[in-house]
């Protein structure tokens, strides 16, 4: 109940009681809100947001691991880093395996969703089939992949010797390292990609097909032009920038198969800072080279979302 003077503004000016109420209604509601979603933001904070800005912080420093005293110095390790060869060797040597890896494991995954999708019986064991790759530990699987193509010992190698070709050297050749790398990413993301354009396909209605199949659009080519690729393009776009992101973090084929090597062929951004933090204990410059790495994960994703949203069909 209200008290007594209230009650008389009410009475006097009613219109101004009701706004007064409704306002007061509406404050304690947003607390409530605030209040609840506080655990949540701290937690985001916490987890999140705080190791960003301690990255960003330490990346204007000279800090090195087990320093007992280091002092901020400024733009020095970002003059330092673009002066830097093996970095751009590293952007490089990034941009070629996000630049095969990207329209490989989404086209793949693509076809594979397509080919699945119609069938029936056996959908259920192609997708845990072609989705065991997403399940395993890379670094496992990456060993399993060294024993494959290993230059004298694989399987690989030795069946081209039987039929008389010559030995390849897939990660000892600096021109095929890279490429061997991305092709193991392709194999590794398709079939979670294969899943999630499976969720796109089931979206898409039947009542679509039946109508274009009345105005002449009933074959495969057709259909998949028309109707199937179009209303898939949300799918397409969350699949594309999903996979860039996972790309962009290439690591752990390249620490267990490569190393970098051979002759830095394969030294990849996230590479050159494990290096940089943890072998030369360089934290500062280590934390330099993260910067970077989220600012092109940041850019490359704002860019693609830019480019799609004016193609997708909602």
């Amino acid at each position: 109940m209200l008290p007594a003077g209230e009650m008389s503004g009410i009475d006097a000016d009613p219109r101004r009681g009701v706004t007064e109420i409704r306002r007061a209604v509406r404050l304690r509601a947003s607390l409530t809100g605030y209040a609840l979603a506080m655990p949540a933001g701290l937690l985001l904070a916490i987890v999140i947001l705080m190791p960003i800005v301690a990255v960003i912080l330490l990346s204007f420093s000279d800090y090195t691991l087990g320093a007992l005293d280091w002092e901020f110095i400024g733009l020095s390790n970002y003059r330092k880093l673009l002066s830097d060869a093996v970095f751009w060797r590293s952007i490089r040597n990034t941009f070629f395996y996000v630049a095969i890896v990207v329209p490989g494991s989404v086209g793949l995954g693509l076809l594979l969703a397509l080919l699945v999708h119609q069938r029936t019986r056996t959908r259920r064991l192609y997708e845990i089939v072609f989705f065991l790759p997403v399940t395993g530990t890379l670094v496992a699987m990456a060993i399993v992949w060294q024993f494959l193509l290993h230059s004298r010992v694989g399987p690989v190698n030795l069946f081209l010797l039987e039929n008389s070709f010559e030995r390849i050297g897939f990660f000892t050749d600096p021109r095929l390292a890279m490429l061997s790398l991305s092709l193991i990413g392709i194999w590794q993301l398709a079939g979670f990609n294969m899943i999630l354009f499976l969720a796109g396909l089931s979206a898409i209605p039947k009542d679509i097909y039946d109508a274009a199949a009345l105005d002449g659009i009933d074959g495969g080519v057709d259909r998949l032009v028309r109707i199937t690729w179009p209303l898939l393009g949300p799918t397409t776009m969350f699949v594309t920038i999903t996979t860039s992101i996972t790309a962009f973090q290439v690591f752990d084929t390249v620490a267990v198969l490569t190393r970098g090597g051979p002759r830095g062929s394969t030294d990849v951004l996230l590479y050159q800072a494990y290096l940089e933090g943890f072998q030369y204990f360089e934290i500062g410059y280590a934390a330099c080279l993260t910067v970077v790495f989220l600012v092109f994960i940041l850019l490359f994703s704002l860019m693609q979302v830019r480019f799609f949203d004016k193609r997708v069909h909602y």
